[in-house]
């Protein structure tokens, strides 16, 4: 199953990041900026840029994170490069999480999950759009929205990451209110969620039906893991957002295995900082993801 692959791939590098790539066009060197003035030309910079940063760090990580909005927002030039950023990604090796936030109704999602996580039937043939291992998923629509994920899932080795707590600041005026139960709303989703992976727990005891649970929100991150233990956590909300390798230790299990780190900006725009002032984005990339990677083992591990 893509889950055991996926924790296959963090153990065998010791490093449980993915690397974000919310590539903005303004995050891009000034030489790849310099002359363009169109969205096909930003689009171009942007596959470049990707795919060098993809070069550098394809040894050292087992997982890109393509967040489709940075892309979406470049109009279909950015589609493409939103695709080819996935395939190049799949080709050096790595896990592919997009992370889209996709859900509506049933049939909705069907065509959500077809564009992601499947193929679409043309006449005889059929198409893959953006083929992804793993998808983002808004399970706040209730199951009958998530289904079709789960089949696409089941049918193709894929997996989705459903949003339980979110990393943004005000995720608590939703997440966190108290239901006639005593559960919080984010703790009942996470139920859902451990009860809609229980048809994909893979050999390695988790289920290809994944969380979303942010870095920002310890406190409750806590809980989840004790609450959700069949459930592996995609984890927002490091470096640039304030969240810490000791904020999100408490993702984890005792063994070091339950979830995989997100950084983005921290790690696209590492040649900005001083601690790496002077190095190609590409270089500072990798040396920003193998700090990170100290970082988090000795958090996790310590």
């Amino acid at each position: 199953m893509i889950i055991d692959t996926l924790l296959q791939k963090i153990a065998e590098k010791d490093n449980p990041t993915v690397v974000g790539l919310d590539t903005s066009f303004d995050y891009l060197p000034e030489a790849m900026r310099a002359g363009v003035s169109d969205a096909k030309g930003a689009a171009e910079a942007i596959v470049a840029f990707n795919e060098k940063l993809i070069d550098a760090v394809a040894d050292i990580v087992p997982a890109v994170k393509v967040q489709i909005a940075y892309y979406e927002m470049y109009g279909v030039e950015g589609l493409r490069a939103f695709a080819r950023t996935l395939a190049y990604a799949k080709e050096r090796g790595l896990v592919v999480i997009t992370d889209a936030k996709r859900n509506d109704i049933g049939a909705t999602a069907e065509c959500y999950a077809k564009a992601f996580l499947g193929e679409t039937a043309i006449g005889a043939s059929s198409v893959r759009a953006f083929d992804s291992d793993f998808l983002t998923v808004n399970g706040y629509l209730g199951s009958d929205g998530i289904k079709p994920f789960l089949d696409r899932a089941a049918a193709g080795d894929k997996g989705i990451f459903v949003l339980v707590k979110t990393s943004n600041r005000s995720s608590g005026e939703l997440q966190d209110l108290r239901l006639e139960n005593g559960k919080t709303v984010y703790e009942y989703m996470g139920g859902l969620v451990e009860e809609w992976g229980k048809g994909l727990v893979g050999a390695s005891g988790y289920s290809c039906v994944g969380a979303v649970v942010g870095a920002t929100h310890p406190a409750q991150a806590e809980i989840l893991r004790r609450e959700m233990p069949h459930t592996f956590f995609l984890i927002p909300g490091y470096g640039a957002q304030g969240g810490t390798a000791e904020d999100l230790k408490v993702c984890f299990k005792a063994d070091g295995t339950g979830g995989i780190v997100n950084s983005s900006r921290g790690i696209l725009c590492a040649y900005r900082k001083d601690a790496y002032k002077g190095m190609p984005f590409d270089a500072a990339a990798r040396r920003a993801c193998l700090d990170m990677k100290a970082d988090l083992n000795a958090a996790i591990k310590g």
